[in-house]
């Protein structure tokens, strides 16, 4: 489940949250500067008052801090997790569709009020003086500041992302915008991206066709479709292949795509083959070429014995309009589905090299022709993309000969987690005086919590986060992305992507690999 954001006012007032996943605000409006406006925003849920977007027990929440705080500071991390480091991803999505412009009304108070009161069997528990004046004084604006680190920004784990504080000290809150999953999937994709990248450079002349490698098989595989717009998007920072076109959707809405931002081609699958019967799966693979005669196109050659349909249809039966299609500069890619990946793909290179003929790369690795390739995408992880690729070099072919897709192990097999996402309050002012507050739990360690007010520092490429306001505000990389309501930097998606791309001084991925135990 994708949790977006949880506003807690606390004090003498009250509390926002907006925690459920699938709830897109009808009456929140966006800032003059951003492109965005009312007609771009997702569709309504079954949920449009933010007041009830979240744990019911957190409406409990404002009458137990300390009495007399007026000031509440938090920030966002991810405290370690799988990968060493996070791409941060989706916060400005957030603030556009939830918090931007007015985002509370007379009506959703009485609404809530109603549900809340009957919800606890008691009418003491819902805040409804707090909700009163945020309408009253700020128009139903949120007063909050957020700082963040630039999206698309690659950072080592253990440090601070963002940071959220009130600017009304009538309402001290804490703001949970909980981005980890557009993060975590970020992160997912461009590790998938170093290992082709690595063995690319390995056995290819040039790492151009990697932004093309992986494709984006998971709109199907996951919880919604607003999971399918966050995840494909975040995908598409490292990747340029893509059937998840939700994520297009949302990047040309919330981060100034023009155009599209993952590509596909017309590609069979197994009920389109299957339908035709067995004994007349050479017709579905013709028909399928005949029908889109130019161009790529994908077909799967597993529906029933993946090494007859090779040997006897594609390297025979077809072997002309495979010709034809070549000549007009197109590429077909056909897809193993099933078996071991490592061996599946390489016999059906080692099959399809032996009827069309290779090419030899300046680094001494096979390549089949430009017009044909294999894709293979069912079970394809990290270890598993490890292992093909490494199998593949072993045996002489180049990593450019294969194409992957991924589904559920890039957008739906991962959690909160995974990268150990966490949101903690880390300093106030309770009757004047600053706090810093934490927790140090005696039972884990990996749970101790950051003190004071932060800054994330960079220098020489390394990251530090700065504790206890002892940091340089001029150094600080944390930028100020929204203030009472207005959203102050507005990114763009090839800014995102510039930020991401990989480099030259990335972690070792082979060992990586070799270490990581999941």
């Amino acid at each position: 489940m994708v949790v977006f954001g949880n506003v807690q006012f606390c004090g003498g007032y009250t509390r926002v949250d907006s925690s459920h996943p699938y709830l897109p605000h009808p009456h929140a409006q966006l800032v003059a500067q951003s492109s965005i406006d009312k007609t771009h925003t997702m569709a309504a849920g079954p949920v449009d008052n933010i007041i009830l977007l979240a744990d019911c027990y957190k409406s409990s929440h404002y009458k137990v801090y300390p009495p007399g705080t007026t000031k509440l500071y938090a920030y966002f991390e991810s405290r370690g997790g799988k990968f060493p480091y996070t791409v941060f991803f989706g916060l400005q999505y957030i603030l556009k569709q939830w918090l931007c412009g007015p985002v509370v009304t007379r009506a959703m108070v009485d609404e809530a009020k109603q549900i809340i009161n009957t919800v606890f069997k008691r009418n003491d528990v819902f805040n409804e003086e707090g909700w009163n004046y945020l309408l009253e004084h700020h128009g139903g604006r949120l007063p909050l500041r957020v700082k963040a680190v630039p999206e698309g920004s690659v950072v080592p784990t253990r440090n601070v992302l963002f940071t959220v504080e009130n600017t009304d000290p009538a309402l001290p809150w804490t703001l949970l915008v909980q981005t980890w999953y557009p993060m975590t999937v970020a992160t997912n994709s461009r590790v998938y991206k170093q290992i082709i990248h690595h063995y690319m450079n390995l056995t290819h002349d040039n790492t151009h066709t990697v932004e093309y490698s992986l494709h984006d098989a998971g709109y199907r595989g996951v919880s919604s479709v607003e999971s399918a717009a966050l995840g494909g998007a975040a995908h598409m920072i490292n990747f340029k292949s893509s059937d998840t076109v939700a994520g297009t959707s949302l990047l040309r809405k919330y981060y100034h795509l023009e155009t599209v931002a993952g590509f596909s081609s017309p590609s069979s699958e197994h009920s389109t083959v299957t339908t035709w019967g067995k004994t007349r799966e050479l017709e579905a693979h013709r028909h399928m070429l005949s029908t889109y005669s130019e161009g790529d196109v994908g077909c799967v050659c597993d529906s029933y014995n993946i090494w007859q349909c090779l040997e006897e249809h594609w390297c025979e039966d077809l072997r002309d309009l495979v010709l034809e299609r070549g000549r007009k500069g197109g590429c077909i890619y056909l897809r193993p589905d099933s078996g071991d990946p490592k061996e599946v793909v390489l016999k059906s290179l080692e099959i399809l090299g032996k009827a069309y003929g290779t090419e030899t790369n300046s680094k001494g690795y096979k390549l089949l022709p430009p017009y044909l390739r294999v894709i293979h995408a069912d079970g394809i992880n990290h270890k598993a993309l490890w292992s093909i690729l490494e199998h593949l070099k072993n045996h002489g072919w180049s990593t450019a000969s294969a194409y992957f897709g991924a589904g559920a192990a890039l957008l739906q097999r991962l959690d909160r987690d995974t990268q150990r996402c966490a949101y903690k309050v880390s300093f106030a002012e309770v009757e004047g005086e600053g706090v810093e507050v934490y927790k140090e739990p005696v039972t884990d360690s990996g749970k101790t919590s950051k003190r004071g007010r932060l800054t994330l520092q960079c220098e020489d490429g390394v990251y530090t986060t700065v504790q206890s306001g002892k940091g340089d505000p001029a150094k600080d990389q944390l930028v100020t992305v929204f203030e009472n309501g207005e959203l102050l930097r507005d990114y763009t998606f090839r800014e995102v992507q510039d930020r991401a791309d990989i480099t030259f001084d990335d972690f070792d991925i082979i060992k990586f690999l070799k270490e990581d135990t999941d």
